[in-house]
């Protein structure tokens, strides 16, 4: 074998093993790192209009003409947001227009909430066809808790009664 083959084996054998050591310590750091994760809220202040105000746009109409009761669903003293005010997304806000609100750790919820003790697809909040907000548990492993009582059935939700999935706290709110 020539010198000049033997030098070629030898570049690239430490060119293997550099590609070997790079691969080895990105998969270290990603271990000890995680993965990197856009929390919905930021992206809500500066960024463009969240998914579920553009998608409730075009049901606002809709609705009003079928129930032929518009003006019941914005009636005094009914909450216009609901707000997280304790978990990682506390201070997060979502206006209330109608739509339904998924809760959960499936990345297409609503609110995504990343807790160990929250479900893919923990629970759901829905306005009723008289403006009353419905909380419903969707068959979660821990629950969902409204005002320290354990949902089994839909349950009106009173204006300021906590709501708890996990380590998060929702509330409706004026």
């Amino acid at each position: 074998m020539s010198e000049l083959t033997l030098t070629v084996m030898r570049l690239g054998f430490l060119a293997v093993l550099w590609l070997f050591v790079i691969v080895a310590v990105q998969v270290i750091r990603s271990d000890l790192f995680g993965t990197r994760v856009t929390q919905r809220g930021a992206a809500r202040r500066g960024g463009p209009e969240p998914r579920t105000q553009r998608q409730a746009a075009p049901q606002q109409p809709r609705r009003q003409e079928s129930g032929g009761r518009g003006g019941n669903r914005q009636r005094r003293g009914a909450p216009t947001k609901l707000v997280v005010s304790e978990g990682t997304l506390a201070g997060t806000t979502v206006a209330l227009q109608g739509q339904t609100i998924t809760l959960g750790r499936a990345h297409d919820s609503t609110i995504v909430l990343d807790d160990d003790y929250a479900s893919s697809r923990h629970a759901r909040i829905y306005p009723d066809r008289d403006g009353q907000w419905i909380v419903e548990d969707l068959g979660s492993t821990n629950g969902t808790y409204l005002d320290r009582t354990r949902l089994t059935t839909a349950t009106p939700i009173p204006l300021g009664a906590p709501i708890r999935i996990g380590k998060t706290v929702i509330e409706l709110r004026k």
